[in-house]
């Protein structure tokens, strides 16, 4: 209360003060003026008025039996005129027998005008304010729309915000009303404090609320902003997220907000009452329904005997058992948990009780606020209708989905009584955001140097509920566009349409000597099967194409022999009149790899693929995740037309877990195969290749099979051929860097890879090919041909390892990550790059 009348001072407070008074004026002198009872409403004179009709106002007083207005209904009738808010003065007299209603209207708004106003735009602000050019100027109208203005500001974090109406009169009885805004500076959180937490430390319970302090890098986002609504919805997430971890006795008891002036922000102080750490006892399966075996609900429990006491798992468990009740036909069933506590023992036996609930049917749902969103995008997220069973926790599922669709500020579904006592109203209140991004984003990695992208997305398209998003990529070494569209709900059923269209291009660099144009089309099908669990189909359709500098593609190996390698007399022969190239020739400025000439032999190759991908995520938070598992499983079938046939599989799980003091542990495992079939050979491109995504500490494209041949080895080609195979194990730790501030966003880790690539199967249609391990194979070197006919490389399935740090920066320019790792085992031609940087940004 005391920041809010801070607020009010000033400018504010006089501008109240000085509309308020002639309203207490106007009443005053009506209410002392005694004018004739036992009068008619016919008898009534009106004066003054110029745009309110006579019969309106002799509307206002209701006689009485027999027609008459006694003193108390020409009260009534008096108070009603000055409520409309249409007139500055009313007042009441006797004359000649008759009551005289003597009104000065109020003046016509000729125009709204807003002065000093340079974060908030006019149009924003006038879609706030209730006062409006052509209507009726009501002084406590303005009062309002003062104080809604200073609250747009208050919610931008300006609390110093001076906000003055005036009234500027005009002829014929019209008036300009102006307000003249004095923005102040912007207000933040200096301090977050937290009494009572024992469990947790204040660092770790800062990543659980939205509000931030203030620091450096304030100014590109607004989390510093003090917002007392932001506030009390911490409040709420510092509570779940005990009750998620075993607190079942939790209590935040307050957040404390007040002001400094010396330091010009707020101080936020939450204080936590802990209570102990409960595990579930028992778990027993009650029913008072006849017809129903409470047993036969176990399956769909999320709480087991011995885990922590996890609240929302409770919650989960109980909706998914009255969806279930309802499909087996029990449509009134409610589920009811219950706890109860063991103090001594700190464990809770919990039983979930069905029974009958009332009968209660839904007589309409009414939707509120959606001036954009279409009736059906709402209605859809509902699993219940108009003329069903009223079920509560079917009603909190559609109010969750209508919070996580991201299309509004706010979302509250609440009831009120029907046309009968069996039936009820839902109103659902809505309130609608911006739901259209457009961002320029920046980065920089290793392996693709800067890269810009402009995009622009809708997630509510046409007020439709569709995704649609284009963007366009340009970099030193990747270019492309993307189209994607995503109908959420394909023909009113709960699976998700994609339609998407890229073209990619990649560059040759220092890792590949080839460029690649690639173009394709993907629709895909989406399916939740569980709340953790998700299935996606897709169909793939993409045309390759692979060029070459000349340089790297300028000598003819098929002048009568079969062997890739040249000889002597082959050297000789094809550079009769050139002598600088010495025993190497044509091969002296580098040649691309056999298996890139084949590709580029090849021309353009179209693949056509099958695929699905198999989901399941328990995450904690997609950003910044401290618990639970992440596992992607995907295949893809190629061989459905197109020109190439083969079975690619990848695996990829992440373990996230809390250990002590703010440390989060890491464990990431991944694994893929790839199989030809048919008679096709396995193109290049088709293969994995692995680097730093594998085993950081290598290069991109650093690892496995590689062309190690003459040319290779002369400084242009040795282009990584890939592998069919790879596996990759690693431990990280994530812990905060304690001597900054919870704000800054730092936090390092060190890590320990491990892993390999092998397995290559790729062209062979020009020559034999010889691993560098074949018996009387003498590999070529940068002055001797060798023995060696067909592609030389090396295939060995040695095991490449590495440990390092890294530093990680949830910045306000986007994620940005350094590592610095040292190989510990590695390939004879592997390619190492101890540091690797990435990160972009959205602005």
């Amino acid at each position: 209360m005391n920041v809010r009348m801070r607020v009010l001072k000033g400018g504010l407070i006089a501008a109240l003060m000085f509309f308020a008074m002639p309203v207490a004026v106007t009443v005053t002198s009506a209410m002392l003026t005694s004018p004739a009872s036992a009068q008619t409403a016919a008898s009534i004179v009106v004066e003054g008025n110029r745009r309110v009709e006579v019969e309106t106002i002799r509307s206002y007083f209701k006689p009485g039996p027999g027609g008459r207005l006694d003193q108390a209904r020409i009260d009534d009738g008096l108070k009603a005129l000055i409520e409309t808010g249409l007139f500055q003065d009313v007042k009441i007299n006797q004359a000649g027998g008759r009551l005289v209603v003597t009104v000065i209207e109020n003046p016509v708004i000729g125009r709204v005008a807003f002065e000093g106003n340079k974060k908030v735009k006019d149009d924003q602000l006038s879609a706030e304010i209730q006062s409006k050019p052509r209507g009726t100027l009501s002084r406590p109208m303005v009062q309002s729309d003062t104080l809604r203005i200073a609250e747009i500001y208050r919610r931008s974090g300006r609390y110093d915000v001076q906000v003055t109406p005036e009234v500027i009169e005009q002829p014929n009885n019209r008036v300009d009303l102006i307000f003249t805004v004095t923005e102040g500076a912007k207000t933040g959180v200096k301090s977050i404090e937290f009494i009572g937490n024992n469990a947790y430390s204040s660092y770790r319970l800062k990543d659980i609320i939205r509000t931030h302090e203030s620091n450096l890098l304030s100014f590109l986002a607004s989390g510093d902003l003090y917002d007392p609504d932001r506030v009390e919805a911490d409040r709420d997430l510092i509570r779940r997220f005990y009750l998620k971890h075993g607190y079942a006795d939790v209590q935040v008891v307050a957040a404390l907000t007040e002001y400094d002036p010396e330091r010009k922000g707020f101080l936020v102080t939450f204080k936590i009452e802990e209570g102990q750490q409960y595990r579930v006892g028992s778990v027993e399966f009650q029913s008072s329904i006849p017809t129903m075996d409470g047993n036969s609900m176990s399956s769909f429990s999320r709480v087991s005997v011995g885990s922590l006491y996890n609240a929302e798992a409770l919650e989960k468990s109980v909706e998914e058992m009255t969806v279930e009740a309802s499909r087996r036909g029990y449509a009134f069933a409610t589920v009811r948990p219950r706890g109860d506590r063991n103090y001594d023992a700190h464990t809770v036996s919990i039983v979930f009780a069905m029974e009958e609930g009332a009968r209660t049917y839904i007589e309409r749902i009414n939707i509120r606020g959606n001036t954009r969103t279409r009736d059906y995008v709402i209605r859809r997220e509902f699993d219940i209708s108009e003329g069903d069973a009223y079920n509560r926790a079917l009603v909190d599922r559609a109010e969750r989905r209508l919070k996580n669709l991201d299309f509004f500020k706010s979302v509250k579904i609440v009831t009120e009584p029907g046309s009968s006592s069996d039936r009820i109203i839902l109103i659902v209140d809505l309130e609608e955001k911006s739901t259209g991004d457009f961002s320029v984003s920046g980065g920089y990695s290793t392996s693709d140097g800067p890269l810009a992208e402009v995009s622009i997305s809708e997630r509510n398209l046409l007020g439709r509920g569709l995704f649609a998003k284009a963007s366009v990529q340009y970099g030193q070494y990747a270019r492309g566009y993307s189209l994607s569209v995503v109908e959420p709900y394909l023909l009113d059923y709960r699976v998700a349409l994609g339609l998407d269209l890229y073209q990619r291009e990649q560059l040759a660099n220092s890792y590949v000597s080839y460029t690649t144009k690639t173009l394709g089309f993907s629709p895909r099908l989406g399916f939740g099967l569980r709340e953790d669990l998700a299935l996606q189909v897709r169909y793939s359709i993409y045309r390759q194409q692979i060029s070459l500098s000349s340089v790297l593609d300028n000598c003819n190996n098929n002048l009568g022999s079969s062997t890739y390698f040249p000889t002597p007399a082959f050297i000789n022969a094809g550079n009769p009149n050139n002598t600088g190239y010495g025993l190497l020739g044509c091969y002296g400025d580098g040649e691309a790899s056999l298996p890139v000439r084949v590709g580029l032999a090849g021309g353009t190759v179209w693949t056509s693929s099958i695929g699905y991908t198999l989901t399941y995520n328990t995450l904690d938070n997609t950003k910044n995740p401290t618990d639970g598992i992440l596992v992607d499983f995907r295949q893809d079938f190629a061989g459905l037309g197109g020109d190439v046939k083969f079975i690619k599989s990848a695996f990829d799980a992440k373990y996230y877990t809390p250990l002590v003091a703010d440390v989060v542990g890491l464990i990431h495992l991944q694994g893929g195969n790839l199989s030809g079939y048919g008679s096709n050979e396995l193109r290049m491109l088709d293969h994995f290749q692995m680097g730093p995504n594998l085993v950081r500490g290598f290069a991109p494209n650093g690892i496995g099979p590689r062309d190690i041949g003459i040319y290779a080895l002369n400084g242009y080609g040795g282009d990584s051929l890939g592998g069919t195979n790879y596996w990759g194990a690693s431990a990280e730790l994530q812990m905060p860097f304690w001597f900054l501030p919870k704000e800054v966003g730092i936090k390092g880790a060190v890590y320990a890879d491990a892993g390999s690539l092998f397995g290559y199967k790729g062209p062979t249609s020009w020559s034999v090919t010889n691993e560098v391990n074949a018996p009387g194979c003498v590999p070529a070197t940068k002055t001797t041909v060798g023995t060696c006919s067909g592609l030389q490389y090396d295939n060995s399935s040695l095991i490449r390892s590495s440990v390092g740090v890294g530093l990680i920066w949830a910045s306000p320019f986007g994620p940005l990550r350094f590592d610095y790792s040292i190989p510990i085992t590695k390939g004879q031609y592997d390619r190492v790059q101890q540091f690797k940087f990435g990160g972009g940004t959205s602005f």
